[in-house]
């Protein structure tokens, strides 16, 4: 169970400050420790600026995965040194969570948010986010989408209702959708959308094994993470009315959005994630989490 200490964390311990090295921040809500890891470009600096602001105020822990490899340009903020910066250029959040957030080395976080770095969190409390996953027993959830000033809405389900807290299904009756009580999956229900998962610690432990290690990006992942729901997925997975944010939908690894002709690394890419979608299916994941767990 390891040696000394039974597990690592992100604390920072500078080598030349020995009392530093014992000295664990001590977080505002002592209940739970939450990360928030980012695939983070400059041109999008001042507005994940406000977004860690949120979580570093409640002794949080803040992760950048700078896809761009400009590191120097976010010194100037006053919390920089206080975040955990990695570089690797053109990688999604995907790829870096899959190599940098193994379950073993975040397990003493209680929530991980997993998020895009296009997010407006004016209406947003992480602290009281997370009061209400625990409270609500979710293991797998996201912030609802502002439907007036968001840009980027896929799904219905994804849309805040204004007058429930939390709500884990959608009614839709047109032919293409059909969502009634009697579903059971998604789009309809025990569903979030990519860009603003979060993860309990033992969702988490399951999401890491199922992210491919070839993964580029993330499509077809969030019809998956209902396997790890740590019970029935209409349950367990949830969005999160009363904490909401707003999907500014600004293309940034995805290249130019202006793409009559799409160039030839987009083809690519689409061709391979079609490939590893179809040779993986819905079945091959219950049998592998069977044998990992």
């Amino acid at each position: 169970r390891g040696i000394v200490q039974t597990s690592s964390d992100m604390f920072l311990r500078p080598l030349w400050d020995p009392a530093a090295n014992r000295a664990i921040p001590k977080n505002k809500n002592d209940r739970h420790k939450a990360l928030l890891a980012m695939a983070v470009g400059i041109s999008q600096m001042q507005n994940v600026d406000v977004m860690a602001r949120k979580f570093l105020n409640e002794s949080y822990t803040v992760m950048l995965f700078h896809y761009d490899g400009n590191v120097d340009g976010w010194r100037s903020l006053e919390w920089s040194d206080k975040a955990i910066h990695i570089v690797a250029p053109n990688q999604t959040k995907w790829w870096f969570a899959k190599r940098f957030l193994h379950p073993s080395v975040v397990a003493i976080y209680d929530f991980i948010f997993l998020w895009d770095e296009d997010l407006g969190v004016e209406n947003f409390d992480p602290r009281r986010y997370i009061d209400i996953m625990v409270s609500e027993g979710l293991e797998i959830t996201q912030p609802a989408l502002d439907p007036d000033l968001s840009t980027d809405i896929h799904h219905r389900i994804t849309i805040r209702n204004k007058m429930t807290k939390v709500h884990r299904r959608v009614y839709d009756n047109r032919s293409s959708m059909n969502c009634s009580d009697d579903s059971k999956g998604p789009p309809c229900t025990g569903w979030v959308e990519g860009m603003a998962p979060v993860f309990s610690r033992a969702a988490w432990k399951c999401v890491w094994h199922l992210i491919q290690n070839d993964l580029i990006h993330g499509w077809g992942l969030d019809m998956k993470l209902g396997y790890c729901a740590q019970g029935d997925r209409a349950e367990k997975v949830g969005v999160i009315d009363s904490e909401y944010v707003v999907h500014q939908g600004i293309p940034s690894l995805g290249g130019p959005s202006d793409t009559s002709k799409l160039p030839r690394r987009s083809l690519d890419l689409r061709t391979h994630v079609s490939v590893t979608y179809v040779i993986f299916p819905p079945n091959l994941y219950q049998i592998f989490l069977l044998h990992i767990f």
